[in-house]
C-alpha cells in the first residue's frame, strides 16, 4: 500500500471529508490487511464496511457502503481507516505476514479434507450466505442446465426491472445492477469451460444486445457497464476459439455488429477474430465493409470498419479515401490524413493535405476562426522544420487575427522571434487588440492586458487596465508585479479586492483574504505607513472576531 499517505487521503477526500474523518478515528474496528488492500468496519450513523486498495504504484482507491460512499465518493470513513492504518504503519509488515500465513494454513487445511467433509463445509456456507448460494446455483446451471434454463437465467441477470425506479436505474442502484450483470458474463464463460462453447457463442450475442438496451436506462457514471461489456466481448472471443464456428457465418455476424451504430457499448473488433475467419471470412468481411461504405460514406460505423480493415492491410490509399470522403469543415480530417501519410513515409503529400486544410477552411469560413488549432500547429511545425519561417509567421499571424487570445499571441511571438521579425509583428498584433478595446469590447481590452503582462510590459498593462477595464485576477497580477514600483496603486487594488471577502465565510475565503492582508502590509511598509495597516487590521478583527478560523489564520501570520 505505497499509495497510502496522508497527502493522498487528503487529495482523494477533499478538505471537508478529510477533516470530518479525523473525528472517526476511534470508530474504526476489525482492521484486516491483505496484499494491496485494507478493510475495516467504521461505526457512524450505522456500521459501514470500508476498504482501501492499491491503484497503481503510487495511487489508491476506496469503497465504502455508506450512502456518500455508494455515490462514488471518497468518504470520511475511508479517511478514518487510512489514518488509523498510518498510525500503526510500523505494525503493517507483521500483519501482512500473519495474513499470508493464515491464507496458507487455510489452503492446507482445505486440501486435507475429504470429499464428504468438503461437501459438508460448502453446504453449511451455502445455508448461511445467500450470495454464495446464488453464485454456486449459477455455476451449477452453467455446467449442467438445459440451454433454455441457462438462457432464462442470463436474461434474468441482465433485467433492470428489480433495480429500476420508474423504468430507470439511478446511480445509487447502478452498482448492484452491474454486479448482477457481471454474473451473466461468468455464466457464459462457464458454459465455454463446460464444453458447451457453441451455446456460449449464441448466448453471448444475445447478452450483448440485452446489455446494450439496458445501458440506455442505467446511470452508468462510473463506467461499470462498459467494463462488463468488455468482459462480455472477451467471453465471446473465448467461446469462438473453443467452438470454431463457420468462418463465413461468423464474418457476417461480426460485420452486422460492427455496422450497428447502436452497438457502441461493446466494442467488438472483427480483426481480433482474423485467425478464426481465415481467408474466406476476411473476404466476406471486406466485401461487407466496402458495400456498406459505398452506400453511406459519412456513416461513423461504416467509416470505422473500412479504416480498421484498410489499416490492418497497410492500404494507406484506402484509409485516405475513407477520410477524404467526409472532410470536417474545421480541417481536422485534413490533419488526420496528413498524419497517416507521414506515418506511411509520404511527407510531400502530407504537407499538401495540411496546406489544403488551411485553404479549405479559409474558403468556407472566410477566416481561420473555426480552424482546428492542431492543424495550424502541425503545419507551422513542418514549415519551421523546412526553414520556411516566413510561411510559419504568416500562418500564425492569420490565426491570431482570427482568434485573438493570449495563446495565439504567444504562438505568433515564438514564430516571429525565430524568424527575427518580432518587433514589427508585435506592434501589428497590439494594434489589432487596441482597436478591439477602442471599440468598447471588454474582451479585447482583457486580452490586451494579458498579452502586455505576458510581455512584462507592466506600465502599459496598467494603463490599459485603467482605460478599458480588467477582471479581478488581472488586477491582482498587476498589483503583485507593481508593488515595489507603485505601492500606493497596488494598495488600492488589494483593499478593493479584500472588501467583498470580509462579508463572506469559509476557509478558502479566509485564506484569500489573509493573502491580500499580507500584501497590504507590505505596501504600507514600503509607503512608511505601518500604523495605518495596524489600525486597518485591528478594525477587521473587531468586526469579525466571531470568525474563529479567520482569527487563527491572522494570528499565524502575525496580523
Amino acid at each position: 500500500m505505497d499509495g497510502l499517505t496522508e497527502t493522498n487521503l487528503r487529495a482523494l477526500a477533499g478538505a471537508r471529508s478529510f477533516e470530518r474523518g479525523l473525528g472517526y478515528l476511534d470508530a474504526v474496528t476489525g482492521v484486516q490487511i491483505g496484499d494491496g488492500w485494507i478493510s475495516a468496519t467504521v461505526h457512524g450513523t450505522e456500521r459501514y464496511g470500508a476498504e482501501l486498495s492499491q491503484d497503481g504504484p503510487e495511487g489508491m482507491t476506496g469503497t465504502c457502503d455508506c450512502p456518500y460512499g455508494q455515490e462514488g465518493n471518497f468518504c470520511k470513513h475511508l479517511v478514518a481507516l487510512g489514518l488509523t492504518v498510518l498510525a500503526r504503519k510500523d505494525d503493517l509488515p507483521r500483519r501482512r505476514r500473519t495474513a499470508r500465513k493464515r491464507a496458507r494454513s487455510l489452503d492446507a487445511w482445505l486440501s486435507g479434507l475429504s470429499r464428504d467433509e468438503l461437501l459438508a463445509l460448502v453446504r453449511d456456507q451455502v445455508a448461511e450466505d445467500r450470495h454464495l448460494r446464488r453464485r454456486l446455483e449459477l455455476r451449477a446451471a452453467s455446467a449442467t442446465g438445459e440451454p433454455a434454463e441457462v438462457r432464462a437465467l442470463v436474461r434474468e441477470l441482465l433485467d433492470i426491472g428489480p433495480f429500476a425506479r420508474y423504468g430507470y436505474v439511478e446511480y445509487a442502484d447502478a452498482r448492484a445492477y452491474a454486479d448482477q450483470a457481471g454474473q451473466a458474463v461468468s455464466m457464459i464463460r462457464q458454459l465455454t469451460g463446460s464444453d458447451r462453447a457453441a451455446d456460449a457463442i449464441d448466448l453471448a450475442w444475445e447478452a450483448m444486445n440485452l446489455l446494450a438496451r439496458a445501458a440506455d436506462r442505467v446511470d452508468d457514471s462510473d463506467g461499470r457497464l462498459g467494463d462488463i461489456g468488455a468482459d462480455l466481448a472477451d467471453a465471446h472471443r473465448a467461446a469462438c476459439r473453443a467452438a470454431r464456428p463457420d468462418p463465413e457465418a461468423l464474418a457476417h455476424r461480426l460485420a452486422d455488429r460492427a455496422l450497428d451504430d447502436a452497438a457502441d457499448l461493446i466494442d467488438i473488433d472483427p480483426l481480433d477474430y482474423e485467425d478464426l475467419l481465415g481467408a474466406p471470412g476476411m473476404r466476406i468481411l471486406r466485401e461487407r465493409a466496402v458495400e456498406a461504405w459505398r452506400a453511406n460514406r459519412t456513416g461513423w460505423a461504416e467509416k470505422d470498419l473500412m479504416r480498421r480493415l484498410a489499416k490492418a492491410g497497410r492500404d494507406t490509399d484506402t484509409v485516405i479515401a475513407v477520410h477524404a470522403a467526409d472532410l470536417a469543415p474545421n480541417g481536422h480530417t485534413h490533419l488526420v490524413i496528413a498524419r497517416e501519410l507521414e506515418a506511411a513515409g509520404r511527407p510531400g503529400e502530407a504537407l499538401e493535405w495540411a496546406e489544403r486544410g488551411i485553404r479549405d477552411v479559409r474558403e468556407q469560413e472566410q477566416s481561420l476562426a473555426a480552424v482546428d488549432t492542431a492543424l495550424v500547429d502541425h503545419l507551422c511545425d513542418r514549415y519551421t522544420e523546412a526553414d520556411r519561417l516566413t510561411d510559419a509567421v504568416a500562418l500564425r499571424r492569420d490565426h491570431f487575427a482570427a482568434r485573438r487570445s493570449l495563446l495565439t499571441y504567444r504562438q505568433l511571438r515564438t514564430a516571429a522571434r525565430t524568424a527575427g521579425r518580432w518587433p514589427t509583428e508585435r506592434e501589428n498584433a497590439l494594434a489589432l487588440l487596441r482597436a478591439d478595446a477602442g471599440q468598447g469590447g471588454r474582451r479585447g481590452g482583457s486580452v490586451l492586458v494579458d498579452v502586455l503582462l505576458d510581455d512584462q510590459d507592466i506600465d502599459a498593462a496598467w494603463q490599459t487596465a485603467a482605460e478599458t477595464g480588467a477582471h479581478d485576477d488581472q488586477w491582482l497580477t498587476l498589483a503583485d508585479r507593481s508593488r515595489t514600483a507603485r505601492p500606493a496603486d497596488a494598495l488600492t487594488v488589494y483593499r478593493r479586492l479584500a472588501e467583498p471577502l470580509t462579508g463572506q465565510t469559509g476557509n478558502a475565503v479566509y485564506e484569500r483574504l489573509v493573502g491580500l492582508l499580507l500584501s497590504m502590509r507590505d505596501c504600507h511598509h514600503r509607503l512608511g505607513t505601518p500604523d495605518a495597516f495596524t489600525a486597518y487590521a485591528a478594525d477587521l478583527r473587531a468586526a469579525h472576531t466571531r470568525k474563529r478560523n479567520l482569527m487563527r489564520l491572522m494570528d499565524e501570520h502575525g496580523l
